[in-house]
């Protein structure tokens, strides 16, 4: 689920795929590639000539399936290794295809939208994510703007489909004012997309209504309704709007509009992807710094625990939460996504992303992450309210309880080692006040997990 092509030898180090009468070979090595261009070359074009597989046809929860779908983000231009580009491509994957993306400014702007060049592409349909950047401090509500015209859009496309239904909605084979067939409105009006085939389904009934439109004298009347209708009519297919971007925006400077967001209970899709410190800036300290790391205006460890986002936006109770590292465990990340889009509401995931601030070896930022996650300071769950529409508890913590010291973790990253190899009083009372807010943390989400509301004392099964 790496991005491509960078050089960084991540993909060889997490490839699991090994040669059996050599399995210190694995099927992806790290060697000069000059030899190999004009090879690479033959190889490439016979890659691009392979039919892309159904969307439809495979199985989006079984994670050797759903790497089969096309990715439309890809070759960015991030720094070799960086731990934001694998989600964004796998939301691509997902999604992309009706995807409309409110990016704050920081490092996903800038290799997203290093124009002239872009990695968010297009399918063989010309379906891709619209993209858009947006400041730190007015991104979410650039997102939510972008939803709003959306909802209009659609109710304004469903009013003059409903319109055209008349008396004559319940009468078969009957035709609407616009010789439109009745059977054709409703079944648009009515269609499930909770699935990749509901979606194409409904993608073949808007492609009739625009043929049946187009043949029509009117229809390229200016303020015709079967202009309006021509118009109008891609929004009756599900689009799926995300907000993206960094700690700095998510915690910090737009934090405010972000809780708007989520107040809101519109469906809108948050990813933040969580380096922990402002990457694209320098590496300054922010609100999601943990404890003890050394940062810009932080250079003797920070003295506050990092702030707790997710558990913020669990307070509302009607907002979709994850906490996910793809570097952990990479199925429970699709898991997150999927239920995330497909909650009809406001969701929020957040994703560790590990990042050449940390001073981390980059070809290792997959260890790092499960390193992250095993010793509890970056515990994996979610919060989902359906499920207590269910009788369930809505809190699952899908990680183990914290293994081993803080201080082994601390030792593979410079900015907790560079406070670990001061001996004074304060870099040690840092340590130990770091070691009790893991293990704080863990023990209030385990609290909550038991709870049947996420805060009501209920006892609803697990």
């Amino acid at each position: 689920m790496c991005r491509p092509i960078s050089s960084c030898s991540l993909c060889v180090e997490i490839c699991p795929a090994r040669d059996r009468q050599q399995p210190q070979r694995k099927a992806l090595e790290m060697v000069p590639q000059r030899p190999l261009r004009q090879q690479g070359r033959l190889h490439w074009d016979f890659f691009l000539g392979l039919p892309e597989v159904s969307r439809s046809a495979l199985d989006r929860r079984q994670l050797h399936q759903q790497q089969l779908q096309q990715p439309l983000f890809e070759f960015p231009g991030a720094c070799a290794g960086c731990g934001e580009t694998p989600y964004l491509k796998l939301a691509s994957q997902l999604f992309g295809d009706r995807m409309l993306v409110a990016n704050a400014t920081g490092c996903s702007s800038i290799y997203g939208g290093n124009l002239p060049t872009t990695p968010w592409t297009t399918d063989r349909h010309g379906r891709g994510p619209a993209w858009i950047n947006s400041l730190f401090e007015d991104n979410a509500e650039c997102g939510l703007g972008l939803r709003l015209a959306l909802d209009q859009q659609r109710q304004f496309a469903c009013e003059l489909l409903a319109g055209q239904l008349g008396d004559h909605s319940d009468a078969a084979g009957a035709t609407a004012h616009l010789g439109l067939p009745a059977a054709l409105l409703r079944a648009i009006l009515t269609a499930d997309q909770s699935d990749e085939a509901g979606i194409a389904e409904q993608r073949q009934r808007l492609e009739e209504l625009r043929r049946l439109l187009q043949a029509r004298p009117d229809a390229a009347q200016p303020g015709s309704l079967a202009a309006q209708l021509l118009e109008l009519s891609g929004n009756l297919e599900k689009r799926s709007v995300w907000l993206v971007g960094g700690d700095g925006w998510a915690y910090d400077i737009g934090f405010g509009g972000l809780d708007h967001v989520l107040a809101s209970g519109r469906d809108l899709n948050v990813l933040v992807l969580d380096t922990e410190v402002y990457s694209n800036t320098g590496g300054q300290m922010s609100k999601a710094t943990p404890l003890a790391a050394v940062a810009r205006f932080a250079s003797g460890g920070k003295q506050t625990p990092k702030k707790d986002l997710g558990l913020m936006a669990i307070t509302y109770g009607s907002v979709y939460v994850a906490s996910v590292a793809m570097g952990a465990r990479d199925e429970h990340t699709l898991r997150a996504f999927l239920e995330a889009e497909s909650y009809p509401g406001p969701s929020l995931i957040l994703a560790y992303s590990h990042c050449i601030a940390h001073g981390i070896d980059m070809a290792q930022g997959m260890r790092q992450q499960r390193l992250a996650v095993t010793s509890g300071r970056w515990p994996l769950w979610r919060y989902d309210p359906r499920r207590r529409e269910r009788g369930q508890r809505p809190l699952q913590l899908d990680s183990s309880p914290p293994r081993g010291s803080m201080q082994e973790v601390w030792a593979t990253e410079q900015r907790f080692r560079l406070l670990q190899d001061g001996a004074t009083e304060r870099s040690r009372a840092l340590r130990q006040q770091a070691e009790a807010d893991r293990n704080r943390r863990w023990a209030l989400l385990q609290a909550l997990a038991q709870l049947g509301d996420g805060g009501d004392g209920g006892d609803g099964p697990a």
